[in-house]
């Protein structure tokens, strides 16, 4: 913790109580929480930043889509558009989002929706004539007017909530006491090796009887542009610039065993100007260009005087991962029939 954010901890105790307010307010039902008719799943964390809440979420979809009709709902995160918006083949990152375009690019299959308000945009998705029969909610796990029937809470092994602090000496948005709301925690971004008994310290250090279970991220072998995919183990042995405009990048760099001096790095979400779209050729200089398939989705439409390729990602669980689905499958099985 630097000092400006320890001298920020008086603040950090008022935002904990104002949040503190408003959980107690729903809680009681003073303030109204909403439900529907449809088994809605919540995927969130308690803090700012990267957790996976993407990779969570197309795990979601590759679960559940055989069987179900589904749709993604997020507030659509920097979009330059307003209101409930349904994807469709008009839509763009700009329109979106990045994360829902790159959801909508991949599962064409599914609807994919944007609405600051998740009620409204609940209320938009079940008035459609093909409705879905599962709704996917992405960063919603503070939205408390809508009340899912199944929280999954993720934190990444490197930055627990269990040992943060509220904003803004911290990283928390409410308090570590909101965690027992969730029905399952994920801890995401662990390392491939980690072991039995660092996962039990870590349940330790967390402390609740909730069904906790640890996930890493899983690179594809290839890399992938609209026209052609290549190897990683080829693109490893060329001269390459890697371009992330994510949250945490560094585990991406090293997968593909870049060097500091051919990355660049932008903030999480950033939508590419023409001067960076520049910079990034002339850096590049006519090598191959690696982006993850988030930034893509941003940088696709660029007319680039060199290959561009993004590596795809995926959530994949050490143990349990069968558990964890029946606990899911099983949920949305009984709130259908229940209907």
């Amino acid at each position: 913790m630097n000092f400006l954010r320890k001298i920020l901890f008086p603040f950090s105790i008022l935002y904990g109580f104002i949040t503190s307010i408003r959980n107690f307010l729903f809680d009681k039902g003073i303030l109204r929480s909403y439900s529907f008719e449809v088994p809605v799943i919540a995927v969130g964390n308690l803090s700012v930043g990267g957790t996976g809440k993407t990779p969570q979420i197309e795990y979601l979809i590759r679960l559940l889509a055989p069987n179900y009709k589904i749709a993604t709902l997020s507030r659509g995160y920097k979009r330059k558009s307003e209101g409930f918006v349904l994807a469709d083949a008009n839509s763009t990152a700009e329109i979106l989002g990045d994360e829902p375009f790159q959801i909508y690019q991949k599962f064409p299959q599914i609807k994919v929706a944007v609405d600051a308000d998740r009620k409204n945009g609940i209320e938009k998705l079940l008035s459609l004539k093909d409705k879905p029969e599962v709704i996917l909610l992405d960063d919603a796990f503070q939205h408390r007017r809508v009340k899912a029937g199944f929280y999954i809470l993720l934190s990444t092994y490197d930055d627990l909530f269990c040992e943060d602090f509220l904003l803004p000496t911290g990283n928390l948005r409410e308090s570590r006491k909101g965690a027992k709301r969730a029905d399952v925690i994920i801890i995401t971004k662990c390392p491939k090796d980690l072991s039995e008994i660092a996962q039990q310290n870590i349940k330790n250090k967390i402390g609740l009887e909730v069904p906790i279970y640890f996930s890493y991220i899983d690179y594809h072998d290839l890399v992938y542009n609209p026209n052609e995919s290549k190897k990683v183990s080829e693109i490893k042995l060329l001269d390459k610039l890697v371009i992330a405009g994510i949250a945490k990048p560094e585990p991406f760099f090293n997968y593909l065993e870049v060097s500091k001096n051919d990355c660049l790095v932008y903030p999480d979400h950033h939508f590419f100007t023409e001067k960076d779209l520049n910079q990034i050729e002339a850096k590049a200089n006519n090598k191959v260009i690696i982006t993850t398939e988030k930034d893509f989705v941003r940088l696709m439409h660029h007319h680039w005087k060199t290959p561009i390729y993004y590596l795809p990602i995926k959530s994949s669980f050490l143990t349990k991962r069968e558990e964890l689905d029946n606990k899911i499958l099983n949920y949305v099985g009984t709130s259908s029939r229940n209907r």
